[in-house]
């Protein structure tokens, strides 16, 4: 799942599936509370709303309110949202309040036009709680995206999911509290699957796990002499790379959330074994286009492209979000990601896999 940055947090290993891979999380200061049977934490610190007036909780007693945290760019986040979006349709009727809480990871996710974008794009219509200043976030003492929160007909916490999977156990949980509160819920678990990006991680192909690209979370560089913090910097690529790691060739500048290409050719490489492969990025000014090409082990994609690109490898970045650049079909093998940039002034954050 994608996880809060804190100050103080200290990398540790999760196994996952088969793979492992790294977050970041405080374990002796950074712990979600256990919550359950507490009366739930306000709404109030809300930056702004979207597809709603402003809510209340105390004004929703009587009804199930599933608060789901969220932030637009977190792929754990898009792949379960197709769930969220059929249960928001399935059981608002009787009585369940489903709130989408955008608290923000990257800079660019601050920006109201980006979430109204991804709100437009994914077909969210429950109502959105921008959380720019984390009020909501740290009154629940949440450090996930997703994190969803099963509020009963009393305002009470009955519920909490960190992280993808256990949807059925949620949806039964969303049935028990809504036959609380006197409704006729039938029994029966939706059956969805996602599509493009929301589509499920093959997890058992999986072994990249999330990369940020800012000097302040990034693991495995490989370029020769390492990480050059905050200036701009003529990088190279290594003869060979090992699973999970990556480097640069061309003028960057590696600052603590992103690197931006200064001038071209500039290029990213990583070597990764995943049927999915994304890229958060976005041009430095708005407005702008940039224009790509992907390899994969030195050739055209093909078969191999992902949303954002097409069979040779070619694509555009004109706004700031994730990119779907791979989705490679069976066998799933490990393989050499390259993306070459033919304009300057791109901005790029984290890899991520599915």
């Amino acid at each position: 799942m994608c996880t809060r940055k804190m100050n103080n947090m200290k990398p540790i290993l999760l196994a996952a599936s088969t793979f492992l891979f790294v977050i970041f999380f405080n374990m002796e200061g950074n712990k979600p509370s256990e919550p359950i049977g507490k009366v739930a934490p306000s709404l109030n610190g809300a930056t702004g709303w979207l597809n709603s007036q402003p809510l209340k909780l105390n004004d929703l007693r009587g009804k199930v309110v599933l608060v789901d945290f969220w932030t637009y760019t977190c792929i754990n986040w898009l792949r379960t949202l197709p769930r969220v979006r059929t249960w928001d349709s399935k059981y608002r009727e009787a009585g369940l309040v489903v709130i989408g809480v955008h608290t923000p990871e990257f800079l660019f996710e601050y920006e109201k036009d980006n979430i109204i974008r991804s709100i437009r794009e994914r077909n969210i219509t429950y109502p959105v709680a921008i959380d720019n200043n984390y009020d909501i976030w740290y009154s629940f003492n949440n450090n996930y995206w997703p994190a969803l929160y099963l509020i009963d007909g009393k305002g009470r916490v009955r519920y909490h999911k960190f992280g993808e999977g256990d949807y059925d156990e949620i949806e039964l949980n969303i049935q028990q509290l809504l036959r609380e509160t006197g409704k006729n819920i039938p029994s029966g678990i939706v059956d969805v699957h996602g599509k493009g990006a929301e589509s499920e991680a093959d997890w058992n192909n999986l072994r990249s796990g999330e990369n940020f690209l800012g000097y302040d979370r990034t693991l495995q560089f490989a370029s020769p002499g390492g990480v050059r913090a905050d200036r701009a910097f003529s990088y190279t690529i290594p003869q060979h790379l090992k699973l999970n790691q990556w480097s640069l060739s061309g003028n960057w500048t590696i600052g603590q959330e992103h690197i931006t290409l200064n001038k071209i050719p500039g290029s990213i490489t990583y070597r990764f074994h995943a049927r999915d492969l994304h890229l958060i990025m976005g041009p430095a000014k708005k407005g702008e286009t940039i224009r790509f090409r992907v390899l994969i082990d030195g050739k055209p994609p093909g078969l191999l492209h992902g949303l954002d690109t097409d069979a040779d490898g070619n694509g555009t970045v004109k706004e700031q979000r994730m990119y779907q650049l791979i989705r490679q079909p069976a066998p799933v093998i490990a393989r050499e990601f390259q993306i070459e940039f033919f304009n300057d002034r791109v901005e790029v954050y984290d890899f991520t896999f599915g």
